[in-house]
């Protein structure tokens, strides 16, 4: 039987965004102490954690070290470096492992992971060459999306083809790089499922939540969503199916079409807490952070149950652009919660923080966290 990493001991976080500052929150009520390596110092990671390593991801003497001085290793976001996680998995187990981010750093092979094991994702092809444009353009038509195979996110590295004619000019825009080419689904909405699987493989599914976009970013999310019983099952059986055949030892989200036929087709993955389940944090029994660290830790997984319907809205640097936001209209909201980041510089577009509430029915907490965001 693996050995459980008890509280008191010291946890490590690869990256040191938001998604590491509340799952340092989340371990640090649990009694344990946690360290994280950072590009950045006092990053919003670092304002929480019992220590902050600031160095550079390929400074793997460095990673090594930070690595020393902790029992298990986890990552915030999946463009750590394959060298990175290497150098800490020398030393302490990395969940989810190595292996997982190397597939999940390459939508080529994400896909074909997926595809080759049988689960429903996008329609797509690979492109190295302008050939391989060529026929991805003839077998899959237009329109379509081209993005770039790695490091995109947030609608960053994609363009979408309307016609022919234009997938070689949107290509050389990308800079020739490998790219993905994806038909374009019509979709009734975009839906997403975060779960856990721990060492010994036990597996716990949040409810399936419901995504609205704003220029291809989060903008709310709505917990139950609101789709037919069997879309949800659907969702869950697949999931259970990904954490499987990757082997993922923590959490990961499954980010789905939802088709106007009631199908679900895999749209990407994330091995990590995602931007949908922060509404968690407010609106369940365990939140994905808690549910991490019981999962890195060999722990057993916790309760999902949900208080309430419950719904999240982004909070983008763009709220800024006049000034401070009204926080204490915001707080006059008493069904509102406010989670913040920490970030030293409000940009467009750039996640500050989010706003969930709770409410007896999701339309009214739909409302009712649109109305918050608006008082601000």
């Amino acid at each position: 039987m693996t050995d459980v990493i008890l509280p008191g001991s010291t946890l490590g976080m690869l990256g040191s965004g938001q998604l590491g500052r509340m799952f340092a929150i989340a371990a640090r009520r649990m009694g344990y102490r946690v360290h994280v390596f950072s590009p950045d110092a006092d990053s919003p990671t670092g304002q929480v954690a019992d220590r902050e390593f600031v160095a550079e991801y390929e400074d793997l003497d460095a990673v090594r070290e930070f690595a020393n001085t902790v029992s298990v290793v986890s990552f915030e976001f999946e463009n750590v470096p394959a060298i990175t996680s290497q150098a800490a998995g020398e030393i302490v187990p990395v969940r989810p492992g190595g292996h997982v981010l190397h597939i999940t750093q390459n939508r080529n092979r994400e896909k074909g992971t997926l595809s080759d094991a049988g689960l429903p994702v996008t329609p797509f092809a690979p492109v190295h060459t302008e050939e391989d444009l060529k026929n991805a353009v003839e077998s899959l038509k237009t329109p379509a999306v081209l993005k770039t195979a790695g490091g995109g996110y947030d609608g960053k590295g994609q363009r979408i083809i309307k016609t022919p004619d234009q997938a070689l000019a949107m290509w050389d825009e990308l800079g020739r790089q490998e790219a993905t080419y994806e038909a374009f689904i019509e979709f009734q909405g975009e839906c997403s499922l975060v779960a856990a699987r721990g060492v010994t493989g036990e597996f716990k599914a949040f409810p399936l939540f419901e995504n609205e976009h704003a220029n291809h970013i989060l903008d709310v999310t709505m917990c139950p969503a609101r789709v037919p019983q069997q879309v949800r099952e659907d969702a869950e059986q697949i999931a259970r199916a990904v954490f499987e055949i990757l082997d993922v030892v923590g959490v990961m989200c499954v980010e789905f079409f939802w088709t106007k036929d009631d199908r679900l087709l895999i749209n990407e993955l994330a091995p990590r807490p995602h931007n949908s389940g922060h509404l968690t944090v407010d609106a369940h029994l365990t939140c994905q952070f808690e549910q991490q660290v019981r999962a890195i830790c060999g722990l057993p997984l916790g309760s999902v149950r949900q208080h309430q319907p419950a719904a999240m809205v982004n909070l983008l640097g763009d709220l800024w652009e006049k000034g401070e936001p009204d926080w204490r209209s915001l707080c006059d909201h008493d069904t509102s919660k406010l989670h913040l980041y920490g970030k030293h510089e409000a940009r467009v577009g750039r996640k500050m923080g989010h706003i969930t509430t709770l409410a007896n029915d999701i339309e009214d907490a739909r409302t009712q966290a649109l109305n918050a965001r608006e008082s601000l």
